[in-house]
């Protein structure tokens, strides 16, 4: 199948430029080259030799390589071989993750700062469980 730039740049934005299985990184000008360094395929998550379809949803950036050995196989096995549960975040996904750590983490260090140290230990633990949340690590 065929696509158009505009396609390309949306699925290739999908895992924030990164191979779905791997997480090597791809290079956009780089697509469909074999044999130059980032490139890349679209790969079909629910393989079409299994019912998959061409919708939007379904396709999602792989090296050549990986999209070549995962043949009609599933995610979850190709993936895990990586040590790899999900695909990455896009750019906006990671961003959005990251901000609902740090609320969390800004809210429980409050939270259990207040406890036990009254309201010095709530802006303390507040700051604390901020910086925790930040470096907490969005994927995997």
């Amino acid at each position: 199948m065929s696509y158009t730039n505009e396609e390309l740049d949306l699925i290739w934005e999908k895992t924030n430029r990164r191979c779905h299985i791997c997480r090597k990184t791809i290079a956009r000008v780089n697509y469909g080259t074999v044999g130059r360094r980032g490139s890349w395929e679209v790969d079909h998550s629910n393989p079409r030799a299994k019912g998959g379809t061409d919708r939007f949803s379904n396709l999602l950036p792989a090296c050549v390589s990986c999209n070549r050995s995962k043949r009609d196989g599933d995610n979850r096995s190709v993936r895990a071989a990586h040590g790899y549960r999900r695909r990455p975040l896009s750019a906006k996904e990671a961003e959005e993750a990251r901000t609902k750590n740090v609320l969390a983490g800004a809210a429980a260090g409050s939270l259990a700062g207040g406890a036990f140290m009254g309201p010095p230990g709530a802006v303390g633990g507040a700051l604390l469980g901020l910086a925790v949340g930040y470096l907490v690590e969005v994927e995997k």
